[in-house]
């Protein structure tokens, strides 16, 4: 197997660089902050004109993709009734970032032209972008945010708008997220802001959403190694991600956010728990835990509002807000189907094993290896997005993997259920 398709998928993100630029901005903020020079709505400012320049030195005429919406979703939040509010910007802000999306399918498949990198850095910050959107959008659909009374008063109007605009506008344009999450919910943002003084001093040194432009060419893959190959090149792209999480983390963290823990002392505001991933024998924790607070914005947006099918519509729509590229249309509904299978599998063999304490190990195991190669496979195909690399890995050996799980859900859906 040639592995030099992956060079550019491997390279490290041209967006790297960028949030690193970031660092001593965010160096800055955090200590005008905590100094008292800032006041409120200087920090907001702040934000926002950074994720602004930011936006323009990292994506050159392509900021006007990012920043076009900013400007709209904001208006349509303040603007629009609260029941109405979520659908529409929902429905806006996607088409825009499909239509975004059909223009760079039109570049690979239709011209086969090479797409600059910063249309692709653009394309991410965009689908970070609609995470913070519809997330705030639906806040105040379900009554948890709340809109500021419109402005009615006759004197200050300009001054009153602007108090009330400059917090949204910020948070959709805060560079520390513009380039990679973790997603921050539009409360927790607005507190860390208001009360960066009582932050704590933690910092650590996200790919982002987006999955890198691939140009490789045939793929030839050896039967006998194609299994560990695969493994192996799911391995440096699961390093890559790990790298690229942490690094957005750090990056929010130097300005104050992402501080909290939940109970058990797990931070709630990040998307890497790499000691979770890389030990799980359950492909539903993976899932959950992969990409954390993205899983949590879909399970939000769709898995809990859907009323057919959820697991599946879930997995369905991350394909579209990923791209739709034919690898993430074929791994997306791949990993969805093996979701539910797995679930089968734990529900019913996991229980024939709990009186015995080596089988029960041999069991996990068994399962974590599993898991580890179906979760390969799906990254591989999800990475190389091209109908010739989906072609490739269905003629492999390693489609084994997924293969059984296929069985099992056909084999075990139809069972009744024993709770």
């Amino acid at each position: 197997m040639d592995l030099g398709f992956l060079q550019f998928e491997l390279d490290y993100y041209p967006v790297t660089i960028y949030q690193f630029m970031n660092v001593p901005l965010a160096l800055m903020f955090y200590h005008l902050s905590i100094t008292g020079h800032l006041p409120l709505a200087a920090r907001y400012i702040f934000l926002m004109i950074g994720g602004i320049l930011m936006a323009i030195v990292s994506m050159g005429p392509y900021a006007v993709l990012v920043l076009i919406p900013s400007i709209f979703s904001v208006i349509f939040i303040h603007s629009l009734e609260p029941r109405i509010v979520h659908k529409f910007t929902f429905l806006t802000q996607m088409g825009w970032q499909t239509l975004c999306h059909l223009w760079l399918h039109y570049k690979d498949y239709y011209l086969q032209e090479a797409t600059d990198i910063k249309f692709i850095i653009a394309l991410s910050s965009l689908m970070l972008l609609t995470q913070r959107v519809t997330s705030l959008a639906l806040d105040v659909h379900e009554g948890e945010s709340r809109i500021p009374a419109r402005i009615m008063q006759k004197d200050g109007v300009g001054w009153n708008m602007l108090y009330c605009l400059l917090p949204h506008f910020s948070y959709m344009l805060y560079f520390p997220a513009l380039l990679g999450g973790p997603l921050c919910p539009f409360q927790m943002f607005r507190i860390h802001v208001e009360n960066l003084n009582r932050s704590g001093k933690k910092c650590i040194a996200k790919p982002l959403c987006v999955t890198a432009q691939s140009n490789q060419g045939p793929l030839q893959w050896d039967a006998s190694k194609d299994i560990l190959l695969i493994w192996i090149t799911a391995l440096m792209f699961r390093l890559a991600y790990y790298s690229q999480w942490l690094l957005s983390e750090s990056l929010n963290n130097l300005v104050g956010l992402g501080l909290d823990t939940d109970r058990t002392g797990k931070a709630t505001f990040s998307d890497a728990d790499i000691w979770t991933l890389e030990t799980t024998n359950k492909l539903s924790e993976f899932a959950r835990t992969w990409n954390r607070t993205t899983a949590g914005w879909l399970r939000r947006m769709v898995f809990q509002r859907s009323k057919v099918q959820p697991l599946m519509s879930t997995f369905a729509f991350s394909a579209w807000w990923h791209g739709l590229h034919p690898g993430q249309i074929f791994g997306f509904i791949l990993w969805a189907v093996t979701v539910k299978a797995d679930h089968h599998v734990h529900r019913y063999v996991g229980s024939l094993t709990a009186g015995s304490r080596v089988l029960r190990m041999f069991y996990k195991v068994l399962t974590w290896m599993q898991t580890q190669l179906v979760t390969a496979y799906i990254l591989v195909a999800v990475e190389l997005r091209s109908p010739s690399g989906v072609l490739v890995l269905c003629k492999s050996v390693s489609s084994v993997c997924p293969l059984l799980y296929v069985l099992v859900l056909i084999g075990m859906s139809n069972k009744p259920n024993k709770n």
